[in-house]
């Protein structure tokens, strides 16, 4: 049996570590790996390759940067390419970037089995293109792998069958666990000069917030006032730097900027963390896992059981509730026990035993 893994940026490649992991122990499954380039940067990419101990990808799509238009219509034409010189039995696609629909579309036009993991995950908000991504794939996909309860009923309310939904788990928790003692001896709090609960981590890249200057420029505000009570630390994601650098702003004494980190480095110093700012879905449900508080600068999320949980706030541009629940943060003592939820027990696992039930390898 033949199946494609494809992917295109760091929430797909951490999902894909301990599924890829998994599908080697079978035999008879070759398992090939696909990248649209949409994250090309070393830190955004290569890197998590080489951590997680992951082949090359077969093929790599080289898609770049472009409008979201460009970027989809590039995938799309170069994996049909690819679907019909190799001919798998299988794709699967990660997540809700825009690399995860552009090979939704190609595969299910020739038609191919498409599986999609982290399916049913809704923010009910159409403005996101990442909201977008994930209701299309899911509404093409064969099979249909949750993370969480509130994702069955999802996928149920928008009247997809249940035969093809499988609540296994998020991948995330497994590619954490997996990697727990290489976590542990990062050095990554002593390279920065940090101590344990002593900091928090910011990270910022969704194109509501960083496209335009005068939201970009209210954040920077607010995190000016945060960064005179607790030393932040900023990981930029490429996006993030590039309209940073359009923008004059005032010094900031404690909000230190640093390159996008691999994984290890990174969940290293997320768990050492007071608390975590983010627009990311990943960060959340990383956060989560950790249980290191987390608020979160949208609106809204898709990751309903961080909040239901009590470990994420979701703030949206609300200075005075970002600010208060800062304060609240500082001033409580934090448990220091993770949090585990039995629905994330061996996702990979659960995901491989529905694939082989199916295609009897």
């Amino acid at each position: 049996m033949k199946i494609i893994s494809a992917v295109g940026a760091r929430p797909n490649f951490v999902k894909l570590m301990p599924l890829y992991n998994e599908l080697k122990k079978y035999g008879e499954i070759k398992h090939l790996i696909v990248h649209s380039g949409q994250h090309y940067d070393y830190e955004m990419s290569e890197i998590f390759f080489r951590e997680f101990n992951l082949p090359k990808p077969k093929y790599y799509l080289n898609a770049g940067s472009g409008s979201y238009a460009e970027r989809t219509g590039k995938i799309i034409i170069s994996f049909e390419k690819i679907l019909l010189q190799e001919k798998p039995d299988l794709i699967i696609v990660y997540g809700d970037v825009n690399s995860t629909l552009a090979f939704s579309l190609a595969a299910k036009t020739l038609p191919i089995p498409l599986a999609h993991v982290e399916a049913g995950l809704r923010s009910f908000d159409a403005a996101m293109p990442e909201e977008i991504n994930r209701k299309l794939t899911d509404h093409i996909s064969d099979f249909l792998f949750v993370t969480e309860p509130c994702g069955v009923k999802n996928l149920l309310k928008e009247g997809i069958v249940k035969n093809k939904i499988f609540l296994v788990g998020d991948l995330m928790h497994d590619t954490l666990v997996k990697n727990k003692n290489r976590i542990s001896n990062s050095k990554i709090l002593s390279t920065l000069n940090l101590k344990g609960k002593k900091y928090a981590v910011l990270t910022l890249h969704r194109q509501s917030n960083v496209d335009d200057q005068k939201t970009l420029k209210y954040f920077c505000d607010i995190f000016y006032e945060i960064q005179k009570k607790i030393t932040v630390i900023f990981p930029v994601h490429p996006r993030t730097k590039k309209e940073l650098i359009k923008l004059k702003d005032k010094k900031f004494k404690n909000l230190q900027f640093i390159k996008p980190l691999g994984y290890i480095d990174f969940i290293a110093l997320l768990s050492g963390a007071s608390f975590v700012l983010t627009d990311s879905g990943g960060v959340q449900s990383e956060a989560t896992f950790l249980n290191v508080p987390c608020l979160t600068l949208r609106k809204n999320t898709e990751k309903i059981s961080t909040v239901s949980n009590g470990t994420n706030v979701v703030c949206g541009k609300n200075r005075k509730k970002i600010i208060k629940n800062i304060n609240k943060i500082l001033n409580t003592q934090r448990k220091e026990n993770a949090i585990s939820q039995q629905h994330n027990k061996f996702p990979a696992q659960r995901i491989a035993k529905v694939l082989k039930d199916k295609f009897r390898f």
